[in-house]
């Protein structure tokens, strides 16, 4: 799952509550079978700089007697210096952003590509491609996720691996990969939607480590029988190991809403989502899309089209307005070109 080709013997798919459902698309602007997943709803850098003293969520295999290599797990989990929640802050100027232009309205979104460096870079090439243009949105779900971009394999010609960073999380906003499986990403891509209100109103957390608790009795009773990897494949996004997630990711959580279970820095058989940007401008639009009629299976019943996405930089415009008794800066994103 990184990027120094570390392969998976064993490609983990979901078929559970908290499953990985097939959504739609052959190709762009029709609603065909689609190659790629997204979590369902249903279920509850190279830069970077090591953080190794931390509790490690792969760690609690070995913990209980169970070889990970054995069963193809290798973690190389992206380690970053950055602050828990740093995903919130604004761009500086000269970053590279992302408009996103729907039918809806525009969203931008700020890309991290030091944290997640070939998913950014493939992001980056199918949009000034043009490989976006008139894709859809193909499910979604409200508090949960907004789903679209499939047009095709990536831009390196074939599906390539997960990055997960232990300080980039699936909390409203952000957008992640979706995939057919572990290292299996393509184009299309995720936005996470879910508020924190409904976070709190569903008792996210108090489900997240109850399960948890439960999955830990389960493989340790499988550890040694030939259907563990049978259990692993079906079970592999409900391996969200609670126990090593910082006090700090919960608070975020909690204050932001999301998915967390999605984050793969703290999955113990190494099966997530990545997350590659975040949205700071037009989460009103995302919500909209959310909000949009759709059919029994979540697919919108009027198309709901990405007409482009423009790559360009962050510029920070301070605008003087000022009264009788004071003036204050006022900061916002604009496009280069």
């Amino acid at each position: 799952m990184n990027t120094y080709n570390l392969k998976k013997m064993c490609a983990v798919s979901v078929a559970s509550i908290m499953c990985v459902s097939a959504l739609a698309f052959s190709g762009c602007g029709d609603k065909k079978a689609e190659v790629s997943q997204t979590p369902d709803e249903t279920t509850p850098a190279t830069t970077a700089v090591s953080t190794a003293d931390e509790p490690t969520a792969q760690n609690y295999l070995e913990s209980i007697g169970i070889d990970t290599a054995t069963l193809g797990i290798n973690p190389n989990i992206i380690h970053d210096s950055n602050p828990v929640g740093f995903q919130l802050d604004m761009p500086k100027n000269g970053d590279t952003i992302a408009v996103v232009h729907t039918s809806y309205g525009n969203i931008t979104m700020r890309l991290f590509p030091e944290q997640a460096p070939k998913t950014v870079t493939n992001f980056v090439n199918l949009a000034k491609a043009g490989k976006y243009n008139n894709s859809l949105f193909s499910k979604v779900t409200k508090d949960f996720m907004i789903n679209g971009g499939y047009c095709g394999t990536s831009s390196y010609g074939e599906a390539f691996e997960d990055e997960f960073c232990d300080r980039l999380f699936n909390i409203r906003g952000a957008v992640a990969m979706s995939n057919t499986g572990a290292d299996k990403n393509e184009s299309t891509f995720f936005i996470n939607q879910k508020t924190a209100e409904a976070y709190k109103n569903e008792g996210v957390w108090k489900k997240l480590t109850s399960q948890w608790d439960t999955i830990k009795t389960q493989l340790a009773n499988y550890k040694d029988s030939n259907l563990l990897s049978a259990f692993i494949e079906k079970n592999s996004t409900k391996c969200y190991d609670t126990d090593s997630v910082p006090d700090s990711v919960k608070k975020l959580y909690e204050e932001n809403g999301g998915n967390a279970y999605l984050d793969g820095a703290y999955n113990a058989v190494d099966r997530g989502y990545t997350v590659f940007a975040q949205v700071i401008d037009g989460m009103d639009v995302v919500d909209k899309i959310a909000s949009a009629e759709v059919d029994k299976d979540d697919i919108p019943v009027k198309n709901i089209v990405i007409k482009s996405i423009k790559i360009t930089q962050y510029k920070e415009e301070s605008t003087t307005q000022a009264d009788s008794t004071s003036a204050k800066s006022v900061t916002q994103p604009t496009t280069v070109g």
